[in-house]
C-alpha cells in the first residue's frame, strides 16, 4: 500500500490519462464524421460533373479528340477527315433541313445524316462545346439501325467505313418521298419561279421536287469508259459509272525515281487492249463489200479501253491501295511514300466530248464559262483546258514540285504558272488519313486543317493538326506532305468567274 502523498499523485495521473483517452476518442469520432461528409461530397461531384480530368478545356486553336471505344481509331480518323471538308458539312445541313420541323428529339438517333452532322459540327468547332474528348458511339448505334454490324472491338478499315457512310446516306435519300406531300403546306406555299416545270406526255406539270433531294452528296462523281476499235477507229457509246472515291493502285516503282500521285492517276486512266471484241462497224463495212444474200460473221477485233473522269465531285476522296500479295498468297502492306501536294490539278484527267469543226466556231462565240459542253452525266472540259497542264509538267506536277513552292502560303500561286493560269478543276488538300502498322494490326491517325476563325468562317486555315484518337497537336505542312497517305481528302477551289457562274445557275 502506497503512502498518502504517493496515492494522491497516482490517482491524479489516472484521471488525466482517462480524460486524454476520452478527448482523443472524441476527436477521432469528429474526424470520422468529417471524412464521411467529404467522401459523400466528392462522390456527388463525380456523379454530377464527371471526373475532373475529363472536363478540362481544350487548348486554343485545337479541335476536340475522339474517345477510342476499343479499336475505333478507323472511325475516329475518318470523322476527323470529314470534319475538315466544309462542303460536306454544308450539304448535310441542307439535306437535314427537312428534319428541323420535327420537334421529336428522338429523330436524331434515327437518321444517319443528323447524327453525322452533329459530330462533324462539333469536331469543326461549329457547335459550342468545351469538352476535350468526344464520344462517337452514337454513330455506331445509328449504323446498326441501317443493318451495318460494326464492332468497336475489332479492327476495321477507314476506307470501307467511308463507303458505308456514303451508301447509307444514299439509301436515306432514296427512302424519302420525291414529291411534295399534300400536307406539306410550307412547301406548297413557296413560289415556283426558281424551278423549271417538267412536262410529261400528257402535257401536265408534275409536282415540284424539293432541292435537297435532287443534289447528290459532294463526294459523288462519275467515271467514263471509252472503247475504240483499233481496226476502223469506231468509238463505242460512252458508259458512265458512279464513284464516291478514287481507289488508285500504286504502280511498280522505278529505281531512282520517286513515286508521285500523278503516277497513280496516270496508271488509273491508262489505256488497255481488249481482244476478241465484236465490232459492229467492221461487220457493217465487211457486209457492204460482199454480194447480196451472203451471210457475214461478226467481225472480232481489238479495242482500246480507257477510263476518264466524266464528272468530278466537289469533294474528292483518293484511296491509295496499299494491299499487295506475296508469291505465297499472303497479304502484304506497301509502305513506300507517294508524293502529293497541297494543290491538285485534275484537268488532264477530265473527259471531254469531241467537238466537231462545224460546231467549234459556234462554241467559241459563246461565253468562255459556257463553252464547256453540258451532258446529262457531267460537264465536259474544253480541249484547250484539258491540254493546258501538259506544258507545265516541268514546273508543276501533282505530287512533285520544288521546295520553294511548298513553303508558300495557302493560296495557289497561279501567277507562277502562266501556261496554266486558270485551271478549271483545281483542288486543295483538306485532310490526310495515315495507317501505321501492317495488314494484321495497326493504328489510324489524321492530319487535318484547323477550323477557320469565327470572325472569318469562309476562310481556309493554314494551320495543320495531327490527331490520334483523343490526342491533338499542331503540325506543319511539311510533316503532312511527308506522311505515307492512305486517304486523301481534297476540296475543289472555284475561281471568281466560276463562283459567278454557280450563282447564276442557282438563281436559274
Amino acid at each position: 500500500m502506497l503512502p498518502g502523498g504517493a496515492a494522491q499523485a497516482d490517482g491524479a495521473l489516472r484521471r488525466v490519462l482517462r480524460a486524454g483517452a476520452a478527448a482523443r476518442h472524441k476527436v477521432m469520432k469528429n474526424w470520422g464524421v468529417i471524412g464521411g461528409i467529404a467522401a459523400a461530397l466528392a462522390a456527388g461531384i463525380y456523379v454530377l460533373w464527371g471526373p475532373i480530368t475529363e472536363r478540362k478545356k481544350r487548348r486554343k486553336g485545337l479541335v476536340p479528340g475522339l474517345l477510342n471505344l476499343g479499336n475505333t481509331c478507323f472511325m475516329n480518323s475518318l470523322l476527323q477527315g470529314l470534319s475538315a471538308c466544309p462542303s460536306f458539312i454544308k450539304w448535310l445541313e441542307e439535306f437535314t433541313a427537312q428534319y428541323k420541323t420535327d420537334q421529336n428529339q428522338s429523330t436524331e438517333h434515327q437518321y444517319l445524316s443528323l447524327t453525322l452532322l452533329h459530330l462533324l459540327r462539333a469536331l469543326s468547332c461549329q457547335e459550342v462545346t468545351e469538352d476535350d474528348v468526344l464520344d462517337a458511339s452514337c454513330l455506331l448505334e445509328v449504323l446498326r439501325m441501317y443493318r451495318w454490324q460494326i464492332s468497336s472491338f475489332e479492327e476495321q478499315d477507314a476506307h470501307e467505313l467511308f463507303h458505308v457512310l456514303t451508301s447509307s446516306l444514299e439509301d436515306e435519300r432514296e427512302r424519302q418521298p420525291r414529291v411534295t406531300h399534300l400536307f406539306d403546306v410550307h412547301s406548297l406555299e413557296q413560289p415556283e419561279i426558281t424551278q423549271k416545270q417538267i412536262s410529261c406526255r400528257t402535257r401536265g406539270s408534275l409536282p415540284p421536287m424539293s432541292n435537297h433531294w435532287k443534289s447528290q452528296h459532294p463526294f459523288h462523281g462519275r467515271l467514263t469508259s471509252n472503247m475504240v476499235c483499233k481496226h476502223c477507229e469506231h468509238q463505242s457509246p460512252v458508259r458512265y459509272d458512279t464513284f464516291d472515291s478514287l481507289s488508285l493502285s500504286i504502280p511498280a516503282a522505278m529505281w531512282g525515281r520517286p513515286m508521285t500521285l500523278d503516277h497513280c492517276l496516270h496508271h488509273f486512266i491508262s489505256s488497255e487492249s481488249v481482244k476478241d471484241v465484236v465490232c459492229d462497224n467492221c461487220t457493217k463495212i465487211q457486209a457492204e463489200g460482199t454480194l447480196h444474200g451472203q451471210s457475214i460473221e461478226n467481225q472480232r477485233t481489238t479495242f482500246v479501253k480507257q477510263l476518264k473522269l466524266g464528272k468530278l465531285p466537289q469533294c474528292l476522296c483518293i484511296h491509295l491501295q496499299r494491299l499487295s500479295w506475296s508469291n505465297q498468297g499472303t497479304p502484304l502492306k506497301r509502305h513506300e511514300h507517294v508524293q502529293f501536294n497541297e494543290f491538285l490539278i485534275m484537268d488532264i484527267y477530265k473527259y471531254h466530248i469531241p467537238v466537231h469543226k462545224s460546231s467549234q466556231n459556234d462554241l467559241n462565240q459563246k461565253n468562255p464559262e459556257e463553252t464547256t459542253s453540258e451532258t446529262k452525266d457531267g460537264t465536259a472540259v474544253k480541249p484547250s483546258d484539258a491540254e493546258q497542264p501538259c506544258s507545265t509538267k516541268s514546273l508543276f506536277m501533282n505530287g512533285a514540285c520544288s521546295p520553294s513552292f511548298l513553303m508558300t502560303s495557302g493560296t495557289f500561286p497561279l501567277t507562277a504558272f502562266p501556261e496554266c493560269s486558270s485551271p478549271v478543276y483545281l483542288y486543295r488538300l483538306m485532310a490526310v488519313v495515315v495507317h501505321h502498322g501492317d495488314m494484321h494490326s495497326g493504328h489510324f491517325v489524321t492530319y487535318r486543317r484547323s477550323p477557320p476563325s469565327p470572325k472569318n468562317p469562309l476562310s481556309i486555315s493554314n494551320q495543320w493538326l495531327w490527331i490520334s484518337d483523343d490526342t491533338v497537336r499542331k503540325a506543319s505542312l511539311q510533316e503532312v506532305l511527308s506522311s505515307s497517305a492512305y486517304l486523301l481528302f481534297y476540296e475543289r477551289v472555284h475561281s471568281r468567274v466560276q463562283h459567278q457562274s454557280l450563282e447564276l445557275r442557282a438563281e436559274e
